[in-house]
């Protein structure tokens, strides 16, 4: 069963008690901060990035219908090096770490949903991990088409080049390959 965040009464719920504003290029978190709360994103879009020396390395997008959290954060209660940033004015919705939890334990069926959101999250991860070790940049292309295809159209070329591992001529090359 793959989580569709809309499809469960999680958003029918007063789970989400906040709706925030961040404009473009705007920091939801910074590195080396706490951050536990969990964002449904409304409007606009967002990337998760860590810094390598002085370089970004983007790790994951977010657009309208996903959820984003720092989830080491939100598991550990600890400071996280991942930055989330506005990519364009995004409109969030909020849900505070303990809401969270008393929404997944409140009955079997909502446990169950986290779980799966859980293990997409993971699955997600070892395509992504899978891709940028085996693959050339022609293929990590056509499999995060494949994957995601509506990146494409919500991130700027930059972003996705640096999500590839490649530069931004390298992507051009290859979209025209």
């Amino acid at each position: 069963m793959k989580p569709t965040p809309l499809t469960h009464s999680l958003f029918d719920s007063t789970l989400f008690k906040k709706t925030i504003t961040v404009e473009r290029n705007e920091f939801l978190k910074t590195g080396k901060t706490t951050d536990t709360n969990v964002y449904f994103i409304e409007k606009g879009s967002l990337r998760v990035f860590v810094l390598d020396g002085e370089e970004e390395r983007i790790v994951r997008f977010g657009y309208p219908g996903n959820m984003i959290v720092a989830l080491d954060s939100f598991l550990t209660d600890q400071p996280s090096d991942f930055f989330i940033q506005a990519i364009k004015k995004s409109t969030l919705r909020m849900a505070r770490k303990a809401d969270v939890e008393k929404f997944i334990y409140a009955n079997e069926t909502n446990l169950n949903w986290w779980n799966a959101v859980l293990e997409d999250l993971v699955l997600q991860q070892m395509e992504r991990e899978k891709d940028l070790l085996t693959n050339s940049p022609a293929e990590r292309y056509k499999r995060v088409l494949k994957r995601s295809p509506q990146l494409f159209q919500q991130i700027p070329k930059k972003h996705i080049a640096n999500y590839l591992r490649m530069t931004p001529e390298t992507l051009s090359r290859v979209k025209k390959s």
